[in-house]
């Protein structure tokens, strides 16, 4: 073993496919680094974690993971994991997806799931565009910028995914970059240890997609203003948080509940138990 995560990694698929500057392998890193010290501390077994991604730059994740993984199609991430969660209820099921994929052509399942409150722990790296087809805009895409198919500038408003996640039911809702691996991590574990539908989203960056079409070539330039904008903000509700990328987009912890989780409720009805 070279790297400390090489046994939570398919190191005969590296290197990955992810252009230099992006900010997907910090969020997974997090992630994994995350299953490590649970790990460590005994909360969490990694030969019961399901990893699922759909498609996208995100979803290539799944397979470096050495971890049970599906890649699946299109927006249908969720769907595949309650059918996961539903089979086998002892399992710790994980969701990593994009914002194309997740709110975008998945936008119906994560409705759904989140106001089931189905026991899934859902990441989503958001990088503001669909970034694997060329550019175009997504629904997370800030209001006035260029995409592949607004050559004249982003007209509508940009959708705010952890207002959605409050207003449909999750249990625990945080936002943070990629400028700060460690929150997220941190984020991470206590998310992984909960029950209920929990939602984290991640602030990516994309300088060769998303940055070059706004003017910044230069990854480093991106991640500079990445942090420039970004505002930790405590103790207030995910329907307060601001998501202005020409202003400010607000990070931390925005809910964290306990009530039972789907599995449970279920299980009142049918008589199933959770590991």
């Amino acid at each position: 073993m070279i790297h400390e995560l090489d046994d939570l990694l398919r190191v005969e698929r590296l290197p990955h496919v992810w252009c230099p500057g992006c900010g997907i392998g910090i969020a997974l890193s997090a992630f994994l680094r995350a299953v490590k010290t649970l790990t460590r501390r005994g909360k969490v077994d990694p030969q019961k974690i399901v990893f699922i991604s759909g498609i996208g730059c995100t979803g290539r994740a799944a397979g470096y993971v050495k971890l049970d993984a599906a890649h699946t199609p299109h927006g249908r991430a969720l769907a595949y994991a309650v059918g996961v969660k539903l089979a086998k209820p002892e399992l710790k099921v994980v969701v990593f997806t994009g914002d194309g994929d997740l709110v975008g052509i998945g936008g119906n399942h994560f409705l759904h799931a989140a106001r089931r409150n189905f026991d899934l722990l859902v990441i989503m790296v958001n990088n503001m565009i669909y970034a694997l087809t060329g550019g175009q805009l997504a629904p997370t895409t800030p209001q006035g910028v260029y995409t592949t198919t607004t050559p004249y500038g982003n007209p509508e408003p940009p959708l705010d995914s952890v207002k959605i996640a409050a207003v449909a039911g999750a249990t625990y809702i945080a936002r943070w970059p990629i400028t700060l691996p460690l929150m997220l991590q941190k984020s991470i574990e206590r998310a992984l240890v909960k029950k209920g539908f929990r939602f984290i989203e991640v602030i990516s960056t994309c300088p060769e997609i998303f940055g070059r079409h706004i003017g910044y070539r230069d990854p480093v330039e991106l991640l500079k203003y990445l942090r420039k904008i970004v505002k930790i903000r405590k103790n207030i509700s995910p329907l307060e948080a601001e998501y202005d990328w020409f202003k400010v987009i607000d990070c931390g912890v925005f809910l964290d509940v306990e009530k039972p989780g789907y599995i449970e409720l279920y299980g009142k009805f049918f008589k199933i138990k959770e590991g």
